[in-house]
């Protein structure tokens, strides 16, 4: 975290003088100012004090308590023409030290506090609250002697005082990245997105993927590949200081023996916005074996149909999903299409050529890739690719995906919503490949 204590303006008297002035042209980000006064006056006591913007109306009260260690005295000054910043104790030619404290000083809708304590060498102690009756921002601050003037090598400081969050995220919640425009809160586990403060972010919501199917004891046998899960979408979404919870959810089983892979698990954002989890892959004897529907659709084996995309709008954001790719059945070797991802539809298998590729994922959000480590080459959510019946040429998968094999099929990437591999018949059962997690993430400006 920076420092929230920063010297904005420095003035060290090289003759005798009356007043310092603060121009505030070009300072922000700040909610105080703090003035440091030290040196001594020419010749008699000074009491200091302020005008704001040149205001030199009656518009300035103090109120102040003093002491010299003997005695003690409190007063009052109202209706004033400028703001005086101490009681007992003056600026001398021994000592003089203010320090003030103006608060708000840039808010259009309040009247400017001022906090200052003064000590001297000889005369005493001496704190005030005063008030500016103005809803002015302040935009210059005069520092004024009431008498004499200060002396040469009197040196006086201006610091801003930044909130303790500038320079910091605004929200907890997830695994904190950043770049030079955003704040990125990357969830890869179900928790919660807590706002400091009112924000404005882009939510992308990525559902886990499906898992691969698998096949029984026959060289007749194979699996269909995962699906990606479902992306969602929502640009500029007002949030409040109040706990969002997050659901990611997880990658689909792969298939065990002739069955299906798992569907993935949805991932949502406060319940509202909703990603469908990746279908799972098709398994087959021969030319049957359907593709399964969800956030996008698995490819069909041989010439069975192919799941379609489940994935639709929701909450107001937009949503991302295919269909899989049909395979192909005949003579020689059948093919299985390959599935769905969030950037396009599976590809068609070629009959005793190849499987389908896998959909390919999307690179939209390629910058938020980088700054938070997910994704695959900027990518997420992509499907993975379908094969021949009995082992010949695989598609490409994308995106993490996993990848078909003999024996079991690899899975995906965690946290990418990618599909998990197909498997086909290797002189024994075999197993699909899990889907990848899916994930979530939220963006703020800095």
């Amino acid at each position: 975290m920076p420092n929230t204590y920063t010297e904005l303006r420095r003035t060290v008297l090289g003759t005798a003088t009356a007043s310092v002035t603060f121009d505030l042209t070009g300072i922000s980000g700040y909610t105080d100012l703090v003035i440091v006064a030290t040196g001594t006056a020419t010749t008699g006591n000074i009491n200091a004090n302020l005008r704001f913007n040149g205001d030199s109306g009656s518009n300035y009260s103090d109120t102040y308590i003093s002491g010299t260690g003997a005695s003690a005295v409190s007063a009052r000054h109202s209706n004033q023409t400028l703001m005086y910043l101490q009681g007992y104790g003056w600026w001398d030619q021994t000592q003089g030290n203010d320090i003030v404290h103006i608060m708000n000083y840039s808010n259009t809708t309040t009247y400017k506090t001022v906090l200052s304590r003064a000590n001297f060498s000889n005369n005493g102690v001496s704190a005030t609250v005063g008030l500016w009756r103005s809803t002015a921002a302040i935009t210059s601050i005069e520092f004024r002697a009431d008498s004499s003037t200060f002396t040469a090598g009197s040196t006086f400081s201006l610091y801003g005082i930044a909130n303790a969050d500038q320079g910091a995220a605004k929200a907890t919640g997830g695994i904190i990245t950043e770049d030079s425009q955003y704040w990125y809160h990357t969830f890869g586990a179900s928790s919660a997105f807590i706002p400091k403060q009112s924000l404005t972010c882009d939510i992308l919501v990525v559902a886990g993927g499906g898992g691969g199917g698998g096949v029984a004891t026959s060289t007749s046998n194979y699996g269909g590949s995962g699906a990606a899960g479902g992306v969602s979408y929502l640009a500029s979404s007002s949030l409040t200081a109040i706990s969002y919870p997050i659901t990611v959810g997880g990658g689909g089983a792969g298939g065990i023996g002739l069955t299906v892979g798992s569907t993935g698990t949805a991932s949502n954002f406060n319940s509202s916005i909703i990603s469908n989890g990746g279908a799972g892959g098709a398994s087959s004897s021969a030319s049957s074996g359907a593709g399964i529907s969800g956030g996008s659709g698995s490819g069909g084996a041989g010439s069975a149909t192919v799941g379609s995309a489940t994935q639709g709008s929701t909450g107001g954001a937009t949503g991302y999903g295919n269909a899989g790719g049909a395979g192909s059945s005949g003579a020689g070797q059948n093919s299985i299409g390959g599935s769905g991802g969030s950037g396009a539809a599976g590809g068609a298998g070629v009959q005793n050529t190849s499987g389908g590729n896998g959909g390919s994922g999307l690179n939209t959000w390629s910058s938020w890739m980088t700054a938070t480590g997910i994704g695959v080459s900027g990518y997420i959510a992509g499907g993975a690719a379908g094969f021949l019946q009995s082992g010949g040429s695989v598609g490409t998968s994308n995106a993490g995906a996993g990848v078909p094999a003999l024996g079991g099929g690899t899975a995906a990437k965690v946290n990418t919503g990618s599909g998990g591999g197909g498997s086909w018949y290797n002189s024994g059962s075999s197993t699909g490949g899990a889907g990848g997690s899916g994930v979530v993430i939220i963006r703020y400006s800095k």
